[in-house]
């Protein structure tokens, strides 16, 4: 069977902050300008779940996706965005100058 590496990119990505419903549900401690234009156009929409935590549905290439507290909020190499589990993102990824 043949074999393959993914290559290395560089992408950018936040992490989905813990906060309860009382909280404003869109305030990260990075605010980049892309998530901040997600969010202006509906990109990105919090959600309340009965959990008492915000929740963030990103409509993604592969249709709606949720983002839960604790997750990554990724932008891919073509502008995307989709969420990934914090396990799977230290497994991928590791700082990068």
């Amino acid at each position: 069977m043949a074999k393959y590496r993914k290559k290395p990119v560089v992408i950018e990505a936040v992490r989905v902050p813990m906060r309860e419903y009382a909280d404003p549900p869109m305030v990260f401690d990075e605010l980049p300008e892309w998530l901040s234009e997600a969010v202006r156009t509906g990109v990105i929409l919090a959600e309340f779940r009965s959990e008492d935590y915000w929740y963030f549905v990103i409509e993604t290439l592969e249709g709606s996706m949720l983002a839960t507290p604790g997750d990554w909020i990724i932008r891919g190499v073509k502008g995307e965005l989709y969420p990934c589990k914090p396990d799977i993102f230290a497994a991928t990824y590791e700082a990068a100058e």
